[in-house]
């Protein structure tokens, strides 16, 4: 199983920083006629991108990150920025950065214009929700941060990692039907919302070889009797804290009592979904998700 926290002790091996700031800082730098000796000062914004950054042992030169950014405790004390589709101008100039990068959700574009007319460069890469576009990300960042051999390393281990997940996912397949899966979204004070097709938790359910049975795309609130109605076989839940629900299936079904009746109730098969994995598309965390539920849908129970 991919572990992300694996890739975090090589931040501690790179000095040479964030090369994608000298990269793309160079012609700006020349064109003003100053030296191009200083520091890079790299943003972030984006959980995904944060932690490609990290894997690539770019994390020294990070001066910020944007709110949906975990960071590993020896990098605790880089600066947290607002969330990365509703970045301030003014907090981001405060900090000096050469560099801004983030997906193609980053924003807002009046202060991506606004950082660029203060010639940072500002760097955006396609979300990525395929594997072939996040090896393309990871290949173009290897380059723009000089990183290629952690990047080919990175592919490569990630590359297991998806031929893990298929291995078991035939198992899966063995044995009938894909279990049924809802995911959940709690929310403090607001009903569940039930995620459907085209969100992070779809990719993660159907890469680990399970089928979503939501039947609407992106977030819905559904009641107790609509879940009940599709039956699932597997519940997954997430909420908008850093923290796992200590005791899922008691949390749940204390909330939920009618989902007791659902073979996910009945076999106590109601688990966490990692929020991080739900950020910045297909990652690091949302590889790792997959991968341990495609162990645990191997001996999932269906009646």
């Amino acid at each position: 199983m991919l572990n992300f926290n694996a890739f975090l002790p090589m931040t501690r091996r790179m000095a040479m920083g964030f090369g994608l700031s000298t990269l793309l800082c160079s012609s700006a730098i020349a064109h003003q006629g100053e030296h191009d000796h200083a520091a890079p000062r790299v943003v972030s914004a984006g959980a995904g991108m944060t932690e490609l950054v990290f894997a690539l042992d770019a994390g020294d030169e990070l001066v910020a990150v944007d709110s949906t950014s975990q960071l590993p405790d020896e990098s605790q004390n880089i600066a947290k920025l607002g969330y990365h589709r509703m970045l301030s101008a003014e907090g981001i100039l405060a900090l000096n950065p050469s560099v801004v990068m983030g997906t193609d959700a980053m924003g807002p574009k009046a202060t991506l214009d606004v950082l660029s007319a203060a010639k940072i460069n500002v760097v955006q890469l396609p979300s990525a929700n395929t594997q072939a576009q996040l090896f393309s990300n990871i290949d173009a960042m290897g380059t723009l941060l000089q990183r290629e051999p952690q990047a080919k390393q990175l592919k490569s281990d990630l590359q297991q990692s998806f031929k893990d997940i298929e291995t078991k996912k035939q198992q899966i397949a063995s044995k009938g039907d894909a279990p049924k899966v809802l995911f959940l979204l709690l929310q403090a004070d607001r009903p569940a919302r039930v995620g459907g097709d085209e969100t992070a938790a779809d990719i993660i359910i159907n890469l680990a070889g399970g089928k979503n049975i939501a039947g609407f795309s992106g977030y819905k609130s559904v009641s107790q009797e609509g879940i009940l109605a599709l039956n699932p076989d597997v519940i997954l839940i997430s909420n908008r804290s850093d923290k796992a629900t200590e005791n899922p299936v008691e949390s749940l079904l204390k909330s939920m009592p009618l989902l007791a009746h659902t073979p996910a109730g009945k076999n106590k098969q109601i688990q966490n979904l990692n929020p991080q994995a739900l950020l910045g598309g297909l990652g690091i965390s949302a590889i790792a998700a997959a991968d341990k539920l495609a162990s645990d849908f191997i001996s999932v129970k269906r009646y």
